[in-house]
């Protein structure tokens, strides 16, 4: 499940969990283009729930989207990511230096209250 949800005038709260499939992948990202289209310095928290490496068909449906993801991305200021698993968080804060202009910061999930407060500082 990849459930996007808006949150005040310029932020996306993304739901991750479970195993995502070619139909899902394309839902998603329609959903998250959608949602962001009139965003700007945007915030998002991702609460990753249930992590599960997306199929084969999925990662190729957002490879093939990249150009339009990396417009995306630049909407976005800061990323909160929740989660429980260690790789996922080295991964997530190692994405932000990737992206000029987008920090991200991964929290457990227990500590949804310190990173709401980290968005909106």
């Amino acid at each position: 499940m990849f459930k996007v949800t808006p949150n005040g005038i310029n932020r996306l709260d993304i739901e991750l969990s479970g195993k995502l499939g070619t139909d899902e992948m394309k839902i998603a990202l329609d959903e998250l283009v959608s949602l962001s289209e009139n965003i700007a310095n945007g915030k998002m928290l991702y609460d990753v729930i249930d992590f599960h490496l997306p199929s084969l068909g999925a990662i190729v449906i957002e490879f093939s989207r990249l150009p339009s993801m990396f417009g995306l991305i630049k909407k976005f200021d800061r990323a909160a990511v929740l989660t429980d698993k260690a790789w996922l968080k080295k991964i997530s804060e190692f994405e932000g230096t990737l992206f000029p202009g987008l920090e991200i910061k991964a929290f457990n999930r227990d500590q949804k209250a310190d990173a709401e407060a980290w968005l909106s500082s």
